[in-house]
């Protein structure tokens, strides 16, 4: 058992990539519609607007009593 282990090792360390990455035949995939320049890393990587919408109206403006909500119900056994 100990000596299969570094033999596992082993043969996980050789699976991978043989060679450098490189595109498939065509070269890079095409810009999105509207999109005249590929974008750069730092423009994917920002969120868009509705990613992380700006709080717009509280539903709570000030203290004050909730209503009774009938299916606030206490945990099951």
């Amino acid at each position: 058992m100990k000596a299969a282990l570094p033999l596992l090792l082993l043969g996980l360390a050789a699976c991978g990539a043989k060679g450098p990455l490189t595109w498939p035949e065509g070269g890079p995939p095409a810009p999105p519609p509207g999109v005249t320049e590929p974008l750069t890393t730092e423009q994917m990587l920002a969120p868009p607007p509705q990613a992380a919408p700006d709080r717009v109206d509280d539903p709570v403006r000030r203290s004050e009593e909730r209503l009774d909500d009938e299916f606030d119900l206490p945990p099951g056994r």
